[in-house]
């Protein structure tokens, strides 16, 4: 497969496997998403499937594209990269802002009949719960704080400020693009949809994450991680990983 510019695969999948497309979190890059591929390979036997990862303009090795701050523009630059790779079972999973990302990847794909196996989302309010916000507004001292309550960087990298130079500008296009956001009425997805939150998320609540059903008319499935924060995933990839690769069961809400 040859991958777009908005796409890298981090490791290949057994033959007629699905495929794994995760969108990272606001200032986040494809990287962030190396473990889960390494716990889907050792998770998945000979089903394991392919991991891809979507690639935000503007940042890392696409540093000279112009930045998209809009989150629909976003969304409409990862179908058109995702709608040729359709044939195989395909999952979509996203953190944060990645969620709504993919929540609207997954609108298009529907609207031109093409209808994921799953979409999961983590530590992520619900679109209808989406509030705003104008954390892209403050100075740079207002985002750092900002960036320090998520939990997400390495406090020393924002002691270094040549980091920070080229760092800050995409937090902020980010935390614009969610921030003016706003949810499009329409009918629910057909996609099933998995949402995970930790209990202890200082920004998305458990309601907020339990509010995704009411955009599916698929089988929704609740997780709850118990003292997570927002980054909940970093510590637990290998039961992503289960749940991503796990033959369908009955919906349950399950605490952990």
């Amino acid at each position: 497969m040859a991958c777009s510019p908005w796409l890298r695969r981090l490791a290949p999948g057994a033959a007629g496997a699905g495929r794994v497309v995760c969108f990272p979190h606001a200032g986040g890059g494809a990287g962030a998403y190396r473990p889960l591929a390494r716990a889907l390979a050792a998770a998945g036997g000979g089903a394991r499937p392919e991991v891809l990862a979507v690639r935000y303009p503007g940042r890392h090795d696409r540093v000279a594209e112009r930045r998209i701050e809009d989150l629909a523009e976003l969304a409409a630059g990862v179908y058109q990269a995702l709608a040729p790779l359709t044939g195989r079972p395909l999952t979509l999973l996203g953190h944060s802002m990645g969620a709504l990302v993919g929540y609207e990847v997954v609108r298009l794909l529907e609207h031109a009949g093409q209808v994921p196996d799953r979409l999961v989302v983590s530590s992520a309010c619900a679109p209808s719960r989406v509030r705003g916000g104008t954390v892209h507004l403050r100075d740079d001292a207002g985002l750092i704080e900002e960036i320090r309550r998520t939990q997400g960087t390495d406090p020393r990298l924002l002691e270094h400020p040549e980091l920070l130079a080229m760092g800050l500008p995409v937090v902020r296009g980010d935390y614009k693009a969610v921030e003016t956001y706003r949810h499009r009425p329409g009918p629910p997805l057909r996609t099933p949809v998995t949402a995970l939150v930790g209990d202890a998320d200082p920004l998305v609540t458990v309601e907020d994450a339990a509010a995704w059903r009411a955009h599916t008319a698929g089988e929704f499935r609740l997780r709850i991680f118990r003292g997570g924060d927002h980054f909940v995933l970093r510590a637990h990839w290998s039961e992503v990983a289960e749940h991503l690769t796990e033959a369908a069961r009955p919906a349950v809400s399950h605490r952990q």
